[in-house]
């Protein structure tokens, strides 16, 4: 998947349903399975699939319950976190019981595509999403999208004096006023589009500068209420945590405003939640057909009337009006085949950030 300007001003996009903004979809190990099926269709004997599910539960499930009751196939779910499941998935190899594989930040789809573990996406779902949300190998495919952003305070930060880049942060005259999640995926799937775009040395320089001049928080959330409280003047998170907070009290949010960097920087980075069916999956039909339903219009619909606010990015479907649109954004070009987490994590750790 190419995040190019270009094909990013051409795609109609939505936003998503994600409860809990959190950087998993629930515990790890927690497990559901989707009720009976439905008047739409008849289940083939055995069509029952597993789904590791590292995307946000409530969402993930809704497109459970909807994919049930129009095809009947039941479907088995399995919550964790990003890197928890892939790394489970590659320990399981060939063993897997896992059907399809969902997440939240394409790093870990790039781990388990490394390791050889994912089939074919199928062509339906492959035809729903556009190539800007596909990776460049077409092994699994784009099912929602989050836009990088600087949240700032906005009695302690002129829009005017904001940094005009990511890689600005480095700078000394930071020092202290800025925050972030570095444990957490988001924040390091962030880092890994740095790599690729910016190069070794310059993301190594850039997170040592970030551990002199920056707050650790847990969670973006939490960043982001520091934000709104004054602790730090600005945080570097994803965007629907506002949006989220904004449409429910928006008490954690209320001081805050949102800077998008644009112009191809670092910091207008888009983050694709990738989908992947896996090579030991005994169901490889209804696995396809699970993601072909999830990037279609139905199941990007849920995303588009939810409450999250992510972006959807297949079939069509279109924005919450309150988001600003994809094409917008001006992100760069970034190839989620190519994002490296394990690499990531090393220059985190070289950095004193882990």
């Amino acid at each position: 998947m190419k995040i190019r300007s270009k094909a990013l001003a051409g795609v109609a996009v939505a936003a998503v349903a994600a409860l809990g903004l959190s950087a998993c979809g629930g515990g790890a190990g927690s497990s559901s399975t989707s009720g009976s099926a439905g008047s739409a269709g008849t289940a083939a004997a055995g069509d029952t699939i597993t789904v590791y599910n590292a995307q946000h539960q409530e969402l993930t499930q809704a497109w459970v319950d909807a994919f049930t009751k129009a095809t009947g196939i039941k479907v088995n779910l399995r919550n964790g976190d990003d890197s928890e499941m892939a790394q489970q998935l590659i320990q399981e190899g060939k063993n897997s019981p896992a059907d399809v594989f969902l997440t939240e930040n394409s790093p870990a789809m790039s781990a388990v595509e490394n390791a050889g573990l994912f089939a074919d996406p199928g062509t339906d779902a492959k035809n729903n999403v556009p190539e800007a949300y596909r990776p460049s190998t077409g092994k699994w495919v784009g099912i929602a999208a989050r836009s990088t952003v600087l949240a700032y305070n906005k009695d302690k930060v002129k829009e005017s004096d904001l940094p005009k880049s990511l890689m600005d942060l480095s700078n000394s005259a930071w020092k202290g006023r800025w925050a972030a999640s570095p444990s957490g995926a988001d924040f390091q799937a962030i880092v890994s589009a740095m790599l690729q775009l910016k190069g070794e040395s310059a993301t190594l320089d850039w997170l040592k500068a970030m551990k002199d001049n920056s707050k650790s928080y847990k969670g973006n959330s939490t960043a982001m209420k520091a934000v709104n409280a004054g602790e730090v003047d600005m945080a570097v998170i994803y965007h629907y945590y506002y949006f989220g907070d904004q449409a429910k009290t928006g008490e954690n949010s209320k001081n805050v405003a949102l800077h998008y960097f644009k112009n191809q920087d670092p910091g207008a980075f888009v983050s694709v939640s990738g989908g992947g069916v896996l090579a030991s999956s005994k169901h490889q039909a209804a696995a396809q057909k699970f993601l072909a339903f999830v990037t279609g219009a139905d199941g990007q619909k849920i995303l588009q009337t939810g409450s999250s606010f992510e972006y959807p990015v297949g079939s069509g479907v279109t924005a919450n009006p309150k988001l600003v649109p994809l094409g917008d954004l001006q992100a760069p070009a970034v190839d989620a085949a190519k994002l490296n987490s394990k690499q990531v994590t090393d220059l985190m750790t070289q950095a004193g950030l882990l």
